[in-house]
């Protein structure tokens, strides 16, 4: 039997946007990948944890943008899982987990440029593939043409979910940014307004 084909994409999501939500569609449709895992990072050990809205709100914000979607689907799998999350730890668990599926990581040109960085990122490189994204000002580096690294022509998104929040905060509507179930979802919350 085949191994389905599950791209990982990984994120805060705080909040979800339309941008994230291109970019893993045209994941689904346009590649090898039979489904699209938003997988919410409870703590990036890049990030700093007080940036970061409760991490329920954003699972429910993934699972209101996704809403009615089959290929794409919202997990909570490091929330289970020791913090900070790190990809290698989360990537070996899935696949303990779920024999029968293959991971592949989805990531952005600046996440690939600093891969190096990341924990066992020979170990990434080695054992699973990874599909990129284009971002401005981002090419890649040199792990670009690595044998494990396929790159897309997905359509470029520069909006943040930095930019929402700052929306939110100065009073401006964020309608067409995100699904109006997850400003809903927001406004019924509270979210980001100080």
């Amino acid at each position: 039997m085949k191994k389905q084909h599950i791209g990982l994409f990984f994120g805060s999501f705080n909040p979800i946007h339309i941008g994230h939500l291109i970019i893993a569609n045209y994941m689904a449709q346009y590649t090898l990948l039979d489904q699209v895992w938003f997988v919410v990072s409870p703590q990036n050990p890049f990030k700093e944890k007080k940036s970061l809205g409760n991490m329920y709100d954003r699972l429910e914000m993934v699972n209101l943008a996704l809403e009615g979607s089959d290929k794409l689907k919202a997990s909570d799998i490091e929330f289970r899982l020791p913090q900070p999350s790190y990809t290698i730890d989360t990537l070996i668990h899935l696949g303990e987990k779920y024999p029968n599926k293959e991971f592949v990581l989805i990531m952005g040109e600046d996440n690939l440029a600093s891969l190096h960085k990341w924990k066992n990122a020979d170990i990434i490189l080695r054992d699973y593939k990874i599909i990129v994204y284009p971002r401005i000002g981002h090419d890649g580096g040199v792990l670009k043409s690595h044998p494990s690294v396929m790159v897309t022509d997905t359509p470029i998104m520069e909006l943040s979910s930095t930019f929402l929040r700052q929306a939110i905060k100065e009073g401006k509507s964020i309608k067409y940014y995100t699904p109006d179930k997850v400003i809903d979802f927001i406004d019924k919350k509270g979210l980001y307004f100080k």
